[in-house]
């Protein structure tokens, strides 16, 4: 089903958590907000519209992390119903597109929930306090207008590291559901 996400509800603060890589290693969210924010991005790995982005994703988000941005990514799907999504799987995903940051296993769903995140993909850009300043897609492609009216997410976050805010005109994130158990 394909669903798109809520505007950005400035000013959330964002609750803190820790998951673990599907090798078991633990990242803590605070500890990745560092002085110029965060990204979270909830993926999986056999969402057509994760897959389209997942190169431009990778790219932009070592881009983030060489500006000292921290990258999480978040895979809150039941991977029971949905095998493709299960956790020996994203390590191969991880390494095919390059990914730089870690992709971490939301097995109780709650940071998910926690977040509201409706999609795949679900982006939460967030300021040096955890405070939510972005939340929209990683691009405007697909609706026309590419024009740079309509901030990017790469271009968001960098304004998000230098003022602590985001734009205040954001394309909702577009993507298929959430996969709850």
């Amino acid at each position: 089903m394909l669903l798109d996400t809520p505007i950005c509800d400035f000013g959330w603060k964002a609750p803190d958590f820790t998951l673990k890589t599907p090798a078991g290693a633990a990242f803590t969210m605070s500890e990745h907000l560092g002085e110029r924010g965060v990204l979270i991005a909830f993926i999986c790995n056999h969402c057509p519209y994760v897959v389209a982005i997942a190169e431009r994703l990778a790219a932009d988000a070592k881009a983030l992390q060489d500006e000292g941005i921290g990258v999480l990514a978040v895979m809150s799907n039941d991977y029971r119903d949905y095998p493709a999504d299960a956790p020996d799987k994203m390590d191969a995903f991880s390494k095919h597109y390059g990914f730089t940051f870690p992709y971490l296993v939301d097995e109780g769903q709650t940071v998910g929930r926690a977040y509201s995140a409706v999609c795949t993909p679900d982006f939460f850009g967030l300021n040096k306090d955890g405070e939510l300043q972005y939340r929209g897609r990683l691009d405007d492609k697909g609706r026309g207008r590419d024009d740079g009216r309509v901030p990017e997410l790469l271009n968001a976050m960098r304004m998000i590291a230098e003022t602590g805010e985001g734009p205040r005109q954001q394309v909702p994130s577009m993507g298929c559901s959430i996969k709850w158990t």
